[in-house]
């Protein structure tokens, strides 16, 4: 069986029985639960394929491992291989706050116009949440990953830059902003809310899901937030007229068509507790989108369970949502529950559901075993499993 990369050809992915798929270790915690859901992977894609599938697994290099090799935190190497290989995963890498190198995630995102940041959040069995029906909740929410102020320019306090730009608004358009003030741009476009809003639509309808949610703060941003919301529309309307409907034009009867709806920023983190059933899609600009995906991992068990994609067109980088957690790195006590879905994501992603399926199913048996990580332990009152030792139970639960 011949390794083979995955490739695009007339417009579609077209994957190799036995792919090549890079991985990055990562920072922090990354290699610990990297190591830990390697294990599941493999052994779930064996259980599924008896051998006539099965991933080569390729490293590349991002972050600290990459100074130590490279000199350089996100070498080209790195960039080249995730593209010509379409579909990657990685572990968490540090971003240092206020120093050094910015995100590298923003950068590979960027660089590799991976627009579309996917995360779905639904709760696992067992998993201690904070809501009383954490089970009413499951949502994939859209973020646009490229614009906002992922491409926001900033200008310091007193900086001339900031004085220029003062002095312009107030020469310009008579507007008055305190001389002490910082000042920031965040870009949002038609082109870039299209495609997302495109991608959201068609994810909705070849998964079976009922309704889509725009969240936005149009009725104060009304140029960028509000028109995200009415290029979302447009596309919706004038692109998919026959396979959707807006809310207000439902009757009392339940309609078969996907179900255009918008909300207020603010008011959707007061909706997603107090309705979670009645949202299933969730499409929003950037720094919204971060918010409320967080927000919606707490109500299911924390980040640490909820998985996460960045995917462009075809390319697609899959990774846990939370961060490096240095705090844990070494102790062999981090939860690898997080990189274990978004593997379960890619395999979905690439067509080998079956993989996909009796990872959740495994994790899920696992949990409800009481067998778990210390951050899940603690909350029930039983015993924790180290990071290796929760990924050998699962394993166990796969090959049963």
């Amino acid at each position: 069986m011949e390794e083979r990369k995955i490739t695009v050809e007339n417009n579609s992915i077209h994957i190799p029985d036995r792919p090549i798929i890079p991985y990055i270790e990562g920072d922090g915690i990354g290699p610990e639960i990297m190591r830990a859901a390697m294990m599941v992977w493999n052994s779930a894609v064996s259980c599924a394929y008896a051998g006539k599938r099965k991933v080569t697994w390729k490293e590349i290099y991002a972050g600290e491992k990459a100074i130590k090799i490279f000199g350089d935190p996100l070498p080209e190497e790195t960039i080249e291989a995730i593209r010509s290989h379409v579909v990657s995963i990685k572990s968490p890498l540090t971003t240092p706050v206020g120093r050094g190198y910015r995100s590298l995630n923003v950068k590979l995102r960027q660089i590799l116009d991976l627009y579309a940041c996917i995360r779905p959040v639904k709760w696992i069995k067992g998993v201690p949440a904070p809501v009383k029906h954490p089970e009413l909740l499951d949502v994939v929410i859209f973020r646009e990953n490229t614009e906002d102020v992922y491409a926001g320019i900033e200008w310091k306090k007193g900086s001339q830059e900031a004085k220029k730009v003062i002095a312009f608004l107030k020469d310009t358009f008579n507007l008055e902003i305190r001389n002490d003030s910082g000042l920031g741009l965040k870009p949002i476009s038609e082109f870039a809310t299209k495609r997302i809003t495109r991608k959201a639509i068609q994810y909705a309808l070849e998964n079976g899901r009922k309704n889509i949610t725009i969240v936005h703060k149009g009725n104060i941003m009304k140029y960028t937030e509000g028109a995200f919301m009415e290029w979302a529309y447009e596309v919706a309307m004038n692109e998919f007229k026959d396979k959707v409907i807006l809310e207000e034009e439902l009757n009392e009867s339940i309609s078969e068509k996907l179900i255009i709806k918008d909300r207020i920023a603010d008011n959707m983190f007061q909706q997603i507790l107090l309705e979670p059933s009645e949202y299933d899609i969730i499409l929003l600009p950037n720094l919204n989108g971060d918010y409320l995906s967080d927000a919606a991992a707490a109500q299911v068990g924390g980040i640490g369970l909820v998985s996460g994609a960045n995917v462009g067109d075809f390319i697609a980088l899959f990774e846990p949502t939370h961060g490096t957690a240095p705090q844990l790195a070494g102790k062999g006590i981090a939860n690898p529950t997080s990189l274990i879905l978004s593997g379960a994501m890619m395999f979905d992603y690439i067509g080998w559901k079956e993989v996909g399926s009796i990872i959740r199913k495994a994790v899920e048996k696992t949990i409800m075993d009481e067998k778990m990580t210390v951050d899940l332990a603690k909350k029930k009152g039983v015993e924790p499993l180290k990071t290796t030792e929760f990924a050998e139970e699962i394993v166990k639960n796969i090959e049963e």
